[in-house]
């Protein structure tokens, strides 16, 4: 949720970053309104119960032979402040659904417009080539016995997988990698719920425009998780923090998403899937200090593409692209061989305030008033990965090397041989 102070003092801002984004501009005049309407509504009703209290003591200092037509101005009174209530509490809601269909502030500099008008910030490594026709990380997979998409159908459906033998054992040997790297960097290591509450994956705007996206189970009313940063920015809701220090956490999760929307696109393979694993950094910290987080994310995860081999660019996502929560996010996509372009494997995102607003996570301020703390998420590892992984260090026997960083993992394996053939 956006700063309502904001909102009031600076709309020509939340205006900017609405056109940006390419959202509703008309929202920021509706929530104005709002929140005069509101601000009136409770006027009114403090007024009207200033006027009871004082009443109240008026008939509490009137003679006995008085009291009776006083006790019943007195009700009429309760009445109508009672009504004042009511339209406070409306008018407070009105302007909270408002507000949060207004999405996140851009930072300054993001660019404008949708998926495909993003800034390239960078590219490292040059383009993987062979002398030999690569296979993809699929037909790689099948070779190595390390993924069984067939029997993931089979069991699940369509966009499931079993990782299996080295597959299986990759993946761990990637996450273990991540966990390592992230537990060097002052972060606690955390095993997060997959399933939460509605005000959780609300709070965390995982409900606006995406919301087809989410597996929700009906019968419980709780959420299945797209990733841990969900869980994880619930998990200090409601309370009042010490950020003098980031609170750097690294949820290790099994994600779920639905892929709405996909139909037709990735459809092989496990580039885009309904489950798998992941590895996310989350950190609360001071506002002031969110950029400069933000840019240690992201060196972090270029640390993992470097020791991983993989040839990738860092792309600055344009405001249309970013999702409600994130005022920036960066993306980092490393270069897949057979498809002869950059995929995003891993994103990181400066969600300012905008998440603990809605969760009612705070930090004391000077003044010893409470105010928003500022969370930045980020992915260290997950399924997606092994595409890159394979594709890049193929050889052509179909075996694949693998990354001196990861062999530690893998119990000093330096090569994934074929199976079949």
């Amino acid at each position: 949720m956006i700063d309502p102070v904001l909102l009031r003092e600076n709309p020509d801002v939340v205006r900017r970053s609405q056109e940006a984004r390419g959202d509703s501009v008309q929202l920021v005049d509706e929530a104005l309104q709002a929140d005069i309407e509101r601000r009136a509504a409770i006027t009114a009703f403090e007024e009207l119960r200033a006027e009871q209290n004082a009443f109240g003591k008026q008939v509490a200092q009137a003679p006995k032979d008085q009291k009776q037509a006083l006790v019943a101005q007195a009700q009429a009174l309760a009445g109508r402040v009672k009504e004042a209530q009511q339209a406070a509490n409306t008018a407070e809601a009105h302007f909270d659904a408002v507000l949060r269909r207004i999405g996140n502030p851009i930072v300054d500099g993001v660019p404008s417009g949708g998926e495909d008008d993003f800034i390239v910030l960078k590219e490292v490594g040059g383009v993987p080539e062979f002398d030999f026709e690569p296979r993809d990380h699929l037909e790689l997979g099948e070779l190595l016995g390390a993924i069984d998409m067939a029997r993931g159908a089979k069991v699940a459906g369509a966009r499931f997988s079993f990782l299996r033998g080295v597959g299986a054992r990759l993946e761990i040997a990637l996450m273990n990698m991540a966990l390592d790297k992230a537990v060097a960097n002052g972060f606690v290591p955390m095993i997060t719920p997959t399933l939460v509450k509605p005000e959780v994956m609300q709070g965390t705007g995982f409900l606006g425009s995406h919301a087809d996206e989410v597996y929700h189970l009906a019968d419980d009313d709780l959420y299945l998780t797209g990733t841990s940063e969900v869980a994880l920015a619930g998990y200090h809701a409601d309370e009042i923090l010490d950020v003098s220090e980031p609170l750097r956490y690294a949820g290790w999760s099994t994600c779920y998403r639905r892929e709405a929307g996909s139909a037709g696109k990735d459809t092989r393979g496990i580039i885009r899937v309904h489950q798998f694993n992941k590895l996310e950094m989350f950190v609360y910290t001071l506002p002031e200090n969110a950029e400069a987080e933000h840019a240690r994310l992201l060196a972090w995860q270029e640390e993992m593409m470097q020791a991983l081999g993989l040839s990738y660019r860092v792309i600055d996502t344009a405001a249309g692209d970013l999702g409600s929560s994130a005022a920036r996010k960066y993306d980092v996509e490393a270069w897949i061989p057979t498809q002869g372009r950059y995929r995003e494997l891993t994103s990181t995102s400066n969600c300012t305030t905008f998440q603990a607003r809605r969760l009612e996570i705070r930090y004391r301020t000077e003044s010893g008033k409470t105010a928003p703390v500022a969370t930045l998420n980020g992915t260290l590892a997950t399924t997606r990965w092994l595409v890159a992984i394979l594709e890049t260090h193929q050889r052509a026997d179909g075996s694949v090397l693998v990354p001196e960083a990861l062999r530690p993992y893998l119990g000093g394996l330096e090569v994934l041989e074929p199976i079949a053939q």
